[in-house]
């Protein structure tokens, strides 16, 4: 069930960004409007994703079935501060969902319910939410699409076409007013042969209107054991009822609409795209071998929940995903971040230069709160006990470092940590794949750390785990755990580490 947002009047900006819409088909002008909107974000941080569309949009999600997806119900007027949200990837609007769909048991049905679908489904509003969401994409600038991937869980329906599609908005008004004719006419019957003459006559017009048909996708996210057909059956037979009922043209590539078929066991839901790559990308430039997702780390962020003047930590920084998710949400936090490795950490500064330079031309003070430094992780420059909050994404010992090499850093890790951060009231939240290594060097720390909850979540098709610690009130030197000398490593370790960040 979805939840209608009640939200404020529009502001200026908000009015200024309305008359860009091309009038003509009723597009959503009406301030109680609402449509659903659904997005993908990253596993494990449903509940997290969901919490921030509550926080700055008033509006509550709905967590899908199906992980890594939640939907939630806007006004139209509201929907380029979806764009602004940190916790999602990919956005969507939805045509229809259906929370029990019964599929039938052969291919055959499947595909005639295919094709009765697409002349049933509510088009129109969600092709003007489209529609208005191009006028946000045109005003940031045209981005490349990026090719599809291939597997049994996505197919795609589409065929080659090399024609150019016009970007203007005002060309494509006839494809939503020939929409609305198409809807009105649904329940009258033609013959076989009229379908044939009437879809004549209509390129005959295109051809001498000069307006191109558009091109369109579909994508299919498959999820389930009981069903007769794949993701490729699916996306093609409907693809083929979409071609068939709006008269577009198929293209893998170069589409102008991606329509979303999402099927998680007997949930179906179609949806039209309103992003072309992941709102992810938007921080990092320069690029590491393990650089962390924008969305992941933020959502890393949320858990720690930062206050002002915050003393936030990442020594293990990479290419400062974290640290740079941080700066521009909690302002009134300090962050400080670092890493052994020079090549990790001239990445690091230039996106923060990035950055800088970024909001400086968008009218924005210059500088951040945050610093980045070359250090060695098992002798770190800080007093003891003066860091709130450390946050850092560790060495798996898949591409970077070894499983072995863990077993000797992960407590040195731990035991550094333990003596920066504040007893009491300090927190760690550290993100693994080696979770073995992990609990047990936990284990060997427990007078200096207690786990709070653990956040299970998909990176890169690695199933990893966010731990949430908290910081003992015990101080630091007066237990067993740190009877060794708890900031010096030995040669070996120290090249440890080293491999483990490059």
């Amino acid at each position: 069930m979805h939840l209608v947002c009640k939200l404020p009047i529009k502001t200026t900006e908000e009015k200024d960004f309305n008359r860009q819409v091309v009038s003509g088909v009723h597009i959503m002008q009406e301030l109680d409007q609402t449509v659903t909107i659904g997005a993908t974000v990253p596993t494990g941080f449903e509940h997290t994703a969901a919490e921030e569309v509550q926080e700055k949009l008033e509006a509550t999600a709905r967590v899908s079935k199906n992980r890594g997806r939640i939907y939630f119900d806007i006004t139209t007027d509201k929907l380029f501060k979806v764009h602004q949200l940190k916790s999602l990837d990919n956005l969507f609007v939805v045509v229809k969902d259906y929370d029990d769909y019964q599929f039938k048991t052969t291919k055959e049905e499947v595909q005639l319910d295919w094709q009765e679908l697409a002349t049933k489904l509510p088009w129109t509003n969600a092709l003007e939410v489209w529609k208005l969401n191009n006028s946000i994409k045109k005003k940031k600038g045209r981005r490349k699409r990026t090719n599809p991937t291939k597997s049994d869980q996505c197919g795609n329906f589409s065929t080659k076409s090399t024609d150019t599609v016009p970007s203007d908005p005002e060309e494509l008004l006839v494809d939503l007013e020939a929409l609305e004719v198409k809807e009105n006419q649904r329940d009258v019957s033609s013959q076989p042969e009229d379908d044939s003459e009437e879809e004549k006559h209509s390129e005959i017009q295109d051809q001498e209107s000069g307006v191109t048909p558009l091109k369109f996708r579909v994508t299919c996210n498959r999820a389930g054991e009981k069903h007769c057909f794949t993701s490729n059956d699916a996306a093609r037979d409907f693809g083929g009822a979409v071609q068939e009922f709006f008269q577009w043209k198929a293209d893998m590539t170069k589409f102008d609409v991606e329509v979303l078929l999402n099927i998680h066991n007997n949930e179906v839901v179609v949806g039209i795209a309103l992003t072309v790559e992941s709102l992810h990308r938007r921080n990092i430039t320069h690029f590491g071998p393990t650089t962390l997702r924008s969305t992941l780390a933020y959502g890393m962020l949320r858990l720690c929940k930062p206050q002002v003047s915050d003393v936030i930590v990442d020594p293990m920084c990479g290419t400062g995903a974290i640290p740079l998710e941080g700066v521009m949400e909690w302002q009134n936090s300090f962050f400080l971040a670092g890493d052994n490795n020079g090549t990790a950490v001239s990445r690091s500064v230039n996106n923060i230069k990035h950055i800088v330079k970024r909001t400086h031309d968008e009218g924005s003070p210059s500088g951040l709160p945050l610093d980045i430094v070359q250090w060695d992780l098992c002798n770190l420059p800080m007093r003891s006990s003066s860091v709130d909050i450390i946050i850092t994404d560790m060495p798996f010992g898949k591409r970077m470092g070894s499983k072995k090499k863990n077993w000797e850093l992960y407590p040195l890790c731990l035991r550094e940590m333990a003596r920066v951060c504040k007893p009491g009231t300090g927190k760690a939240v550290l993100l693994t794949q080696d979770k073995k290594c992990f609990l047990k060097a936990l284990l060997q720390m427990e007078g200096l750390w207690r786990k709070s909850h653990t956040v299970w979540v998909n990176v890169g098709g690695l199933h990893a785990g966010v731990f949430v610690l908290k910081r003992t009130a015990v101080v630091f030197g007066t237990t067993s755990e740190d009877v060794m000398e708890p900031h010096t490593a030995t040669g070996s370790q120290k090249e440890n580490m080293k491999d483990a960040s490059q």
